[in-house]
């Protein structure tokens, strides 16, 4: 049967994101992989007034076909709250996706051929390695360090890459390491991308949940010459099960994306959008964020501390002024991925994601990506402080 499949589906290989899930569902074992949300955040009564009217008074229509690009009043309050946040957006501008995991793909196959270049950050989120590969493109990474993507180092892989179709960066709390590019590298990365006549692919999901330090522009904001694709999300500040997000650009691109969409899943759904719609025009989604920023820079704040507390000396630790991750650096020639699974699974009962996934070109063995949003505090420091006495033996 392998023989008849296409070619792209050799780079569709099991990922780690499938067993994050999996050790997610498993009540024995305390998961620091995949990044959900602290349910206790979730706005349960207030959504479930919003379907209970849903109910009662549009169910004709909230049950029904709509429009591909998506509900009118839903991109009219996506804009909105854009614009509210420094980058000027119409509902026109706005397409609303299954996730923001679907514009990964939608863009994707839109822009790559078969040995394109991207270029990534390195490390990069798992996740968008996983919807690009189908597509058969070739990487090239650019480290980053405590301000984002070294832009010298991306001037440089552009130099050396002639038609590289699009660089992908999440600036705000960078999956997996939590750093935010800085102002002066977003205005860098938007000058070389006019230069050299590439597409910035702008991936922003946690930009909401910032809890210390100055917000930033979005690159779109930047955006000079119509390059940036924005893809945002309401599953890390709404609830991830009602599956929304959205794509803004410019509309030659919003225009193909659409039609990509409507080919792959006609629309995303009605009863969803409109329940978003009605959460966001009867409630105050801010004031809803602002108590999720407390929770989760004390959710930061504990696994910083007991990590540093608990970990041997020689593990460093990354503090994210916000989003839902902070990146372990263990010593070199350290194999998180081996670790995991002889020790951190069966001794402690405890699960991460291993961070040589993340790297799109060459693997590093010696990095382990934590979330700090799904656990109670109790559960973290009992898990950790179990991982940390077998790290000090082991190491």
């Amino acid at each position: 049967m392998s023989s008849k499949f296409a070619d792209r589906i050799a780079r569709v290989q099991p990922s780690a994101i499938r067993d994050l899930l999996r050790y997610g569902d498993d009540p024995s074992i305390t998961s620091f992989g995949g990044g959900y949300p602290d349910p206790a955040l979730f706005p349960t009564a207030e959504l479930q007034q919003v379907y209970a009217d849903i109910f009662a008074k549009e169910s004709a229509t909230a049950l029904q076909y709509t429009a591909s690009a998506g509900l009118p009043g839903l991109r009219a309050q996506i804009a909105k709250r854009m614009a509210n946040g420094g980058t000027p957006t119409d509902a026109e501008d706005v397409l609303v996706l299954q996730g923001a995991q679907q514009g990964l793909d939608l863009v994707a196959k839109l822009l790559i051929d078969p040995g394109d270049v991207i270029v990534t950050e390195n490390p990069t989120f798992l996740g968008a390695l996983i919807a690009f590969n189908p597509y058969q493109p070739e990487y090239a990474a650019v480290d980053i360090d405590e301000d984002g993507m070294d832009v010298d180092a991306l001037e440089a892989t552009l130099r050396s890459n002639g038609g590289v179709k699009f660089i992908y960066v999440i600036p705000d709390f960078q999956n997996p390491t939590g750093v935010t590019l800085s102002l002066e590298r977003r205005q860098r990365i938007i000058e070389l991308a006019n230069e050299f006549d590439v597409l910035v692919l702008e991936d922003s999901p946690y930009r909401d949940l910032r809890f210390e330090g100055e917000q930033l522009p979005t690159l779109r904001s930047l955006d000079t010459e119509d390059r940036v694709i924005h893809l945002g999300s309401f599953s890390k500040i709404l609830a991830p099960g009602v599956r929304m997000g959205w794509v803004s650009a410019e509309p030659a691109i919003l225009e193909k994306l659409g039609l990509l969409k409507l080919a792959a899943d006609t629309q995303s759904s009605t009863l969803n959008m409109t329940a978003v719609t009605r959460f966001l025009e009867g409630f105050d989604i801010d004031e809803h964020i602002a108590r999720a920023r407390v929770v989760y820079r004390q959710k930061r704040d504990l696994m910083v501390t007991t990590m540093n507390d608990a970990f041997p000396a020689e593990v460093a630790v990354t503090r994210p002024e916000g989003g839902l991750f902070t990146w372990v650096r263990f010593p070199e020639g350290f194999e998180s991925a081996a670790f995991m699974v002889e020790h951190a699974l069966p001794e402690a009962r405890v699960a991460y994601v291993p961070g040589g996934t993340f790297f799109p070109t060459e693997e590093r063995s010696n990095y382990a990506r934590f979330s700090y949003s799904g656990q109670s505090d109790e559960a973290m420091v009992d898990a950790l402080s179990r991982l940390g006495e077998i790290l000090q033996t082991e190491m």
